[in-house]
Formats: C-alpha cells, sequence, structure tokens
C-alpha cells in the first residue's frame, strides 16, 4: 500500500465546519477526483484515511494533516489538483509528499496559533503577562460527557502580544502550545486570560479569532518545524545499496 501525507488549509466560512463535516467533503473529493483509495477489510470497508490533530470548529488554519492509503502510485501534483477542483470553497490541498516512514503522529509536538482578540492591545500584554507568571490556569470545558477542567498553563511555552496592523481595531497573539491530552485550545488560553488577568469578561466568543499557522516537531528554540520535512529528506537521499 502505497502512503501519501497531505497538508491543507481551513479558510474562510470552512473553519465553521467540524472534524465529521470535514472527513464527509474530503472523502466525497477522493471518489470524485477518482483517486486509487486503499480500504479496509470486514462488511463495511472505509477509505484509509488517517487525520492527525484537527483544528476545533470555528477556528482557521494553514497546517492540517492527514494520510491517506492508495492502491497505486500517484503523481503528487496532479492528485493535489484534482483534490482542490473538488473540495469545497475554503478548503485547500497544500502539500503532498510521499510517505517515507515512521507515524506522522509522532511528529505533531506542538502548534503556533495566532489569535486576534477585540480588546485594547495594552490591556491584553498585561493579561498575559499575569497569565505567564501564574504556576497553572484551571478553566472549565463543555464537552459532551459533561464539564471537565482542564489547565490551560502547563502546555503553553510562549505567548505574546504582537503589533497589530495599524488599521486594526483587535490586539494579536502569538501562542505556542505543546501538544498534550486532553489538547489545549485557544479558547482554552483566552479563557484563562479572563479567568487569572481578568481579561475582558465582557468579549463574546466569536469576537476571539484563531488560526493555526503551523503544527510539526519542536527544534531547540520552541520554532515548530515542519512534519513532512523527514519524508521529503529520505526520499531525496541517494540509496546506500549497491547496484
Amino acid at each position: 500500500m502505497e502512503r501519501v501525507r497531505l497538508r491543507y488549509a481551513k479558510r474562510g466560512r470552512a473553519r465553521f465546519a467540524s472534524h465529521r463535516d470535514f472527513a464527509r467533503a474530503f472523502e466525497r473529493a477522493l471518489r470524485r477526483a477518482h483517486v486509487p483509495m486503499a480500504y479496509s477489510a470486514g462488511f463495511t470497508p472505509r477509505p484509509r484515511v488517517s487525520y492527525v490533530g484537527a483544528a476545533p470548529t470555528g477556528a482557521a488554519s494553514e497546517a492540517e494533516y492527514l494520510e491517506i492509503g492508495l492502491t497505486q502510485r500517484v503523481d503528487l501534483e496532479a492528485t493535489k489538483a484534482e483534490l482542490n477542483a473538488a473540495l469545497p470553497p475554503g478548503l485547500e490541498v497544500l502539500d503532498a509528499v510521499e510517505a517515507a516512514g515512521g507515524r506522522l503522529a509522532e511528529r505533531i509536538e506542538a502548534s503556533l496559533w495566532r489569535i486576534a482578540v477585540d480588546v485594547d492591545a495594552g490591556l491584553l500584554a498585561d493579561a498575559v503577562a499575569a497569565f505567564m507568571a501564574a504556576a497553572e490556569a484551571r478553566v472549565e470545558r463543555v464537552t459532551r460527557d459533561g464539564a471537565r477542567v482542564v489547565d490551560a498553563r502547563g502546555p503553553v511555552l510562549c505567548l505574546d502580544v504582537s503589533e497589530p496592523p495599524i488599521d486594526a481595531s483587535c490586539a494579536i497573539m502569538q501562542l505556542v502550545v505543546r501538544q498534550a491530552t486532553p489538547a489545549v485550545r485557544p479558547d482554552d488560553v483566552v479563557d484563562a486570560l479572563r479567568a487569572v488577568a481578568g481579561l475582558a469578561p465582557d468579549v463574546p466568543k466569536w469576537n476571539v479569532r484563531a488560526a493555526r499557522l503551523a503544527q510539526g516537531p519542536l527544534d531547540g528554540t520552541g520554532t515548530v518545524g515542519d512534519p513532512l520535512a523527514a519524508d521529503r529528506s529520505a526520499l531525496s537521499a541517494p540509496s546506500s545499496e549497491q547496484p
């Protein structure tokens, strides 16, 4: 079975699609693009698609990843173009590479987020300073199984307030958060800023806009890398086998 790894984006209105919505749309696109999919065995065969670290509903992303199993090798650029022609607006395959080995999920160590909040930048900077100084920041998240308490501070490696564009009426944060179970989401961090630092409790959640810019391995400086780089390096390396 040939394995191909894809990076895709969720933009615009597509950010409100749930992971299940995206999975249905993507499987339809696979059929319309005539991708030679491998299927699972059993009475209800399913296309071999593995999703990694899906963004929460309502968040945009430039760095979502999945892996598909194929019955034969394909032209990756042509397949990417055919999938994009079949996907709904707001969903776009950005990159495709043959899997060289290992598990993709093991390379996802952290995410880089850009979070825009309709609040004064000075107030946000004070709240961020208080949050980063705290040992923990416990917030309550409502799930389908009931309320769950999450420490939003522990996995956060970096949280900075950046300068917004001159004509922007919001403040911008850059967040690097380590992969954890349960995953800490941007809205958890904003809730923690409200709880720990008293940040604008009256700002509604729809005035908080999050976009994932990257997810992957961490280097020594805390920079989030490309999880597909290892596949490209392995496939481009010269073979050590003797002719």
